[in-house]
């Protein structure tokens, strides 16, 4: 039961945040040329290379995995040219071996970075793997088209820098075909690895797998729903946080699971007819994601895929048994759907690249009836809105806006047993995600602090 007399005496003074209109105006604008008929050239011209399985020829100009990432390489090229040259484009690799990799092999990922003009060390990624794959994962020879695994992503990471290239922003945008995703997920580590010896603030990671079918395997279809897949307690640190998140809550909070909530929030304020289904979970059940090597580095990231998956068509030999269709083929895409899946993953690297990133929230209140929050200062921001839910709340209830060179609010009769907190970092009327005031939930790489 809600007390409204104790939330309307939380800082009478202070006004809660403005709804993001003028934003969420730009953003509609930055999204509408997403092309179905792009995306469909573009998975038809990955389709065309037979196989992109990692094992496959990396020197065949027309064949396999290196012809596709040269294709995408040339993809990047005209998106830069377009823009005067604003993306800078690299392949970052390397070899290894490994129980689906038996030899010594390069993988190496495709990479567009979009510099920020603020603040080019804060970064957002959307990735996708740009690797196919049939029943047998060993075979390299066999066709597999891969259009919706992982055709479907990596369309939308070369659709999103055509169109998001055409425009500006603060922070840094990176867009990452990968490798090796099926062979054991070297791709994301390779860019993992990459984005750590570059030493950038990784807001958060878009991992895009499998994001261009509505219909699965049992006849179930659904093209207004994405799922949005996200760990709950961070992975990396878990150990070291255990004791502290057993006492201090966080189990539902980490930056990753805050990325998820961000995009749900977003889909439902655009309006572009599709729903975020948060999935509270690292992955899918008992499968993984090239966004899993990013959570190792203590980077915040989360998967986008469909409502529905249709089994048939996923890691199949091309073939009809009892008159089914077997195989990944560019027929079983949606476009219409995948360009909502689009303008979804747009819509949030332009917003998170506009924001400021998120600050660090430390929250008290043990055995008091007010609750004090404090945060580090984000250098450039204008403001901050300080939310809270009930524990039990799956999304932000409450919220108050706190002007810029403030780091620290009491919030009376708001008893800190009873709710969770997070602050979020306002510019120019960007808001980035809510980091929570959690044990582990600042949006970086989480350090043990020096042993007394």
């Amino acid at each position: 039961m809600r007390h409204p007399i104790a939330i309307l005496a939380v800082l009478p003074l202070l006004a809660a945040a403005p709804p993001p209109a003028a934003a969420d105006a730009r953003l509609r604008a930055i999204v509408a040329p997403v092309s179905p008929a792009q995306l469909r050239r573009t998975i038809a011209t990955l389709v065309s290379f037979g196989t992109r399985h990692t094992l496959s020829s990396q020197t065949d100009p027309k064949r396999g995995i290196g012809a596709a990432l040269e294709w995408t390489r040339g993809e990047f090229q005209r998106s830069s040219a377009a823009c005067g040259n604003c993306l800078t484009i690299v392949d970052p690799s390397e070899t290894v071996t490994g129980t689906r990799i038996p030899q010594p092999t390069r993988i190496r990922d495709m990479v567009a970075i979009q510099r920020g003009t603020e603040r080019p060390n804060d970064v957002v990624i959307i990735q996708g793997h740009i690797d196919s794959r049939v029943t047998d994962v060993m075979n390299a020879t066999s066709d597999a088209p891969g259009a919706n695994d992982d055709g479907s992503g990596t369309a939308a990471v070369i659709e999103a820098a055509r169109v998001l290239s055409k425009h500006r922003f603060p922070g840094t945008i990176v867009y990452a075909a990968l490798s090796g995703e099926e062979q054991g997920l070297y791709g994301g580590k390779v860019l993992a690895d990459y984005a750590k010896a570059q030493g950038w603030n990784v807001v958060t990671v878009l991992n895009n797998d499998i994001i261009g079918n509505s219909c699965s395997s049992d006849g179930v279809c659904d093209s207004t729903h994405a799922r949005v897949l996200s760990e709950g307690p961070r992975s990396q640190g878990e150990g070291d946080l255990s004791k502290a998140t057993h006492s201090l809550g966080g189990e539902n909070d980490s930056p990753s699971r805050n990325s998820s909530r961000f995009l749900d929030t977003l889909a439902d304020r655009l309006n572009i007819g599709l729903d975020v289904r948060q999935i509270w979970r690292t992955d899918r059940f008992g499968r993984g994601g090239d966004h899993i090597p990013f959570l190792d580095q203590g980077f915040p990231a989360a998967r986008i895929s469909v409502a529905v998956e249709n089994y048939d068509w996923q890691h199949q030999d091309l073939r009809t048994e009892g008159g089914k269709r077997y195989g990944d083929t560019i027929d079983h895409v949606d476009f219409a759907y995948l360009a909502k899946m689009t303008k979804l993953n747009v819509a949030a690297l332009a917003a998170i690249a506009s924001a400021p990133p998120p600050p660090e929230a430390k929250v008290e209140g043990a055995v008091s009836n007010d609750t004090t929050l404090t945060w580090t200062a984000v250098p450039g921001a204008t403001g901050y809105v300080v939310r809270w839910r009930r524990t039990d709340s799956n999304h932000w209830e409450e919220s108050r806006s706190v002007a810029a060179g403030t780091t620290r609010i009491v919030l009376p009769h708001v008893r800190v047993d009873d709710w969770v907190f997070g602050v979020s970092a306002l510019e120019n009327g960007w808001e980035s995600p809510v980091s929570s005031a959690v044990p582990g939930g600042a949006f970086k790489p989480w350090v043990a602090p020096a042993k007394k």
